[in-house]
C-alpha cells in the first residue's frame, strides 16, 4: 500500500529518531543527487534583490547546480526565463547588465530576444533555410520560468504545479510584511565558496545555543543568557538599573560591528545618546523602559529621514519577530530593530556551498547610490568579513571535517532549541520520498512559522 510513511521508508539516510540526523545526509553523493533531482526543482528559490535590476532591460543570472535563469525587469514586471537559445542551447546571459534595445542576442549564431523573451530575429530565416514549423514563434521565444517577487526579492519556482509563495511562507510573511522588508536595501554584499554542505551550513543559524562558545563577544554582553552560565565562569553580582543599560548598548555596538544589518550603527548612535536616560533601579523594569524609548525614537528619527521605518514598538508587541527568520530550503532574514541581515546559501558540491552576507537598511528614495552588481567574494577564512561571520565560518568546516570521523553517524539535537533543523530535515526527506504537493505544503507552513529555536514539531508525516 502506497502510504506516507512508505514513501518515507524509501529515503535513504532518512531521519527515523527526530532528534537525530544522520551524518551522511551531509556527504553521500547519492543523496545530494538526489536533493538536485527531486528537491530543487520543486521549491521557491531567492533568484535576486530587485533592487538589482532597477530599470527596464536590467538583469541578472540566477544560477544553482545546472540550472540557469535570467531575472529581467520589463516594461510589464520582473520576468525569469530559462537562460538558453532556442536555437542550440547557448547560455544567453553571464552575470548581470541591461539588455537595452537590441534585447538578448545569443553569441553563437545571432538570434534575439526582447526583455520580454519574444525572439525578434532568427538570421537567415528569409533565405529558406529552415523549414517553417521550425521557426513556430511560440516555440522560438524564450522559455518562462516562474517567478514571484515578495520582501524586495524575486524568487523563482521551476515547477509550474506547486503552490505559490506566499502559501508556503506561513506566518514569516506577516512578520516580515509589517516590518516593510520590501523596502530594505543592501549596504553591503559579500559571498564565499564555503567548504561544508549547504545544509550544515544552514543549520549553523537556526539555533543560538552556539552563541556561548562561538561568539563569546555577544553571550558575555547579553542581557540574559537563556542557556544558564557557563561551567567554570564566576558568577556574576547583581547589576544596577543603569549598568544593565549600559550592558546591553555594549551588546548593541559588538552586535553591529559583528554583523551590521542586524543593528545598524544609526541604531547604535541612538541607544548611546539615551544610555544616560531615567530608568527603574531593577534590571528587568530598566530594561523595558530603555527598549521601548529605544524602539520609539528608531521609528521617530527613522520617518523624520525620511525612511519607511514601521512603528517598531507597535509590530514587536502584535507581531512579534523570530531572531532569525527562515525561508525554505535555503534564505534567511535577521531582523532586530529596523535593519536586517540576510543570507542566502546554494550547493555546489555535496561539501561545498556558495554562502552570501547582506547587510540590510531602510535608506531615503532620493538618496544617490551604485546599483549592486555582485557581491565582494571572499575566502571564507577572510579577516574582511564582518566579525561574526568569521567565527561562524571558523567552525563550518571543521564540522563536515568531523562529521566524516569514525563512529559518527548521527547529529544529536536538543529538542527544545535545535528543533528547526529536525522540521527543516524531515521536510527535505518529503521532498526526496515526493510526497504530495498538498503534504509539502502543509510542512513548509510549519517550518517556515517555527523559526529561529523552534521546538521539534509535527509535520503531518
Amino acid at each position: 500500500m502506497d502510504t506516507l510513511a512508505s514513501r518515507i521508508d524509501t529515503v535513504p539516510h532518512r531521519v527515523i529518531n527526530r532528534e537525530k540526523i544522520p551524518a551522511k545526509r551531509y556527504y553521500d553523493e547519492a543523496f545530494f543527487k538526489l536533493e538536485q533531482e527531486r528537491l530543487w526543482p520543486h521549491v521557491w528559490q531567492m533568484a535576486c534583490r530587485l533592487e538589482e535590476i532597477p530599470e527596464v532591460g536590467d538583469y541578472v543570472e540566477y544560477k544553482n547546480l545546472d540550472k540557469s535563469v535570467i531575472v529581467v525587469r520589463t516594461k510589464s514586471g520582473v520576468r525569469a526565463f530559462h537562460n538558453a537559445c532556442r536555437h542550440r542551447g547557448v547560455q544567453l546571459v553571464m552575470g548581470a547588465g541591461n539588455c537595452g534595445v537590441q534585447g538578448f542576442i545569443c553569441p553563437f549564431h545571432g538570434w534575439r530576444w526582447n526583455s520580454e523573451g519574444e525572439n525578434t530575429f532568427v538570421y537567415g530565416r528569409q533565405s529558406g533555410i529552415f523549414s517553417p514549423d521550425i521557426l513556430n514563434q511560440a516555440e522560438i521565444n524564450l522559455a518562462s520560468c516562474r517567478l514571484e517577487t515578495w520582501a524586495g526579492c524575486a524568487f523563482i519556482n521551476f515547477d509550474d504545479t506547486a503552490a505559490p509563495l506566499l502559501e508556503g511562507l506561513g506566518s514569516a510573511a506577516e512578520r516580515m510584511n509589517v516590518r516593510n522588508a520590501d523596502q530594505l536595501k543592501m549596504e553591503w554584499w559579500y559571498a564565499t565558496v564555503l567548504p561544508t554542505n549547504w545544509k550544515l551550513a544552514m543549520e549553523g543559524f537556526m539555533e543560538g545555543y552556539h552563541v556561548m562558545r562561538t561568539h563569546p563577544q555577544l553571550n558575555d554582553r547579553a542581557p540574559y543568557n537563556p542557556y544558564g552560565m557557563d561551567v567554570g565562569a564566576a558568577p556574576s553580582r547583581q547589576r544596577s538599573g543603569k549598568e544593565s543599560v549600559a550592558q546591553m548598548v555594549d551588546f548593541l555596538k559588538r552586535l553591529s560591528t559583528g554583523m551590521s544589518g542586524m543593528v545598524h550603527s544609526s541604531e547604535v548612535a541612538i541607544a548611546e545618546s539615551l544610555q544616560d536616560m531615567d530608568v527603574p533601579d531593577d534590571v528587568g523594569g530598566a530594561l523595558g523602559a530603555f527598549t521601548v524609548r529605544l524602539k520609539d525614537e528608531i521609528t521617530k528619527q527613522g520617518r523624520a529621514r525620511g525612511l519607511p521605518m514601521p512603528d517598531i514598538n507597535e509590530v514587536d508587541t502584535n507581531t512579534p519577530h523570530k531572531q532569525v527568520e527562515y525561508i525554505f530550503p535555503h534564505f534567511f532574514l535577521l531582523p532586530f530593530f529596523g535593519s536586517m541581515s540576510s543570507y542566502r546559501i546554494r550547493p555546489l558540491t555535496p561539501e561545498t556551498c556558495f554562502f552570501e552576507i547582506w547587510s540590510l537598511t531602510f535608506m531615503p528614495e532620493d538618496q544617490p547610490r551604485d546599483r549592486p552588481r555582485a557581491p565582494t567574494i571572499l575566502p571564507y577564512n577572510s579577516s574582511e568579513f564582518p566579525e561574526i561571520p568569521q567565527q561562524d565560518y571558523s567552525n563550518l568546516p571543521r564540522q563536515q571535517l568531523g562529521i566524516h570521523a569514525g563512529g559518527f553517524e548521527e547529529l544529536r539535537l536538543a529538542q527544545g532549541v535545535e528543533g528547526l533543523i529536525s522540521n527543516y530535515e524531515r521536510l527535505i526527506d518529503g521532498y526526496l520520498a515526493r510526497l504530495s504537493p498538498e503534504a509539502l505544503l502543509n510542512a513548509t507552513k510549519v517550518v517556515n512559522s517555527s523559526g529561529y529555536e523552534a521546538a521539534v514539531m509535527e509535520l503531518g508525516f
